[in-house]
């Protein structure tokens, strides 16, 4: 008898805890589905809001595309062929007799508004214009037509991304992009224009674009505006001086004969504190220094001007002189 109670009772008390150990599975289980799930929802919140900031950073900058005094980097050089004016559009502009059915066509290509009413239109209509009868001048093929014109697009781009002066920079892309078309070394660059070509078209480009790259600038860039505020550290701020007791009985009396006609009354104005004299003194010596680190600063952004200018000028009077062997390398040698 006591061995089949004992056995009984001990197959109760494995069952209760067979029981037992299943329901703390099943809430482990529950635990774990909502361990997993509310780290997703974090998952997907963080997602949100870091694409949120993301895409409110991007539209601020492009609502002002000046607020970033950076010069952003130039786009890598590559092959510009077929790039904005392609096939059908180069048959297009092909079959117009003048410059005037010329235009029509270039600015309905380019999607170009109103160049009658808009500046910066009526200025790229016409640069491309004028490339365009360059590139007939010279003889140039569709393809080398719309390169030439790809070329001045992407040129006039990277001057326009900031107000900053990027001559320099500008001027190195413009030769890496030139020698993409001019040196067969697929897929980085192709030999679509002659020897001749490149510098008949690195000609133009120096003496129309370069040589008015500020004037681009000026038209199509915001300008740009320095605002200085200055603080003072450990000056208080300027004291009212309060009523007077006269001042109050005169109100007090004015009020009271508010009833008769009015009367005009002189305003008495309280005088100023006068500034004590260690502040006076202060405040002058910090002006003069701020006036002289102004100066200075003035002259050296007109000395890097100048100096910016006159590489410029050499460079450009550097390619424009003709190109000459040097002596001895022509001569054929005599036994």
């Amino acid at each position: 008898m006591l061995n089949r109670k004992t056995s009984h009772f001990l197959g109760m008390r494995v069952q209760s805890e067979l029981e037992h150990l299943s329901e703390l599975r099943r809430e482990a289980g529950k635990d774990r589905s909502s361990v997993r799930g509310s780290a997703a929802r974090t998952r997907a919140s963080v997602r949100t809001q870091s694409t949120t900031t993301t895409a409110a950073a991007a539209a601020k900058a492009d609502e002002d595309p000046g607020a970033n005094l950076f010069p952003p980097p130039l786009p890598r050089p590559r092959i510009c062929m077929w790039k904005y004016l392609d096939i059908h559009s180069m048959h297009q502009l092909e079959k117009t007799t003048n410059a005037e059915e010329m235009r029509e066509v270039l600015a309905e290509l380019l999607e170009l508004g109103c160049p009658e009413q808009s500046l910066r239109d009526a200025v790229t209509l016409d640069l491309f214009c004028h490339a365009l009868i360059f590139c007939r001048q010279q003889g140039f093929s569709l393809e080398q037509t719309s390169a030439a014109c790809a070329l001045l697009q992407d040129l006039h781009k990277a001057c326009i991304a900031t107000p900053l002066g990027n001559v320099e920079e500008c001027y190195r892309y413009f030769t890496s992009v030139l020698f993409c078309h001019g040196v067969r070394r697929p897929p980085f660059s192709i030999d679509l224009f002659k020897e001749e070509q490149l510098l008949a078209l690195e000609d133009y480009v120096v003496n129309t674009y370069f040589r008015h790259f500020k004037l681009y600038k000026y038209v199509f860039t915001p300008q740009v505006r320095l605002d200085l505020s200055l603080t003072y550290m450990g000056l208080q701020p300027p004291k009212l001086w309060p009523e007077s007791e006269t001042e109050k009985e005169e109100s007090k009396e004015v009020e009271e004969q508010a009833v008769t006609p009015r009367k005009e009354e002189l305003e008495t104005v309280a005088p100023p504190e006068p500034e004590p004299s260690h502040v006076h003194i202060l405040r002058a010596y910090i002006k003069t220094q701020v006036n002289k680190e102004l100066e200075q600063l003035q002259q050296l952004v007109e000395e890097r001007l100048k100096a910016s200018e006159e590489r410029l000028s050499s460079k450009l009077t550097a390619l424009e002189r003709p190109f000459q062997l040097p002596p001895g390398k022509g001569k054929s040698k005599t036994k």
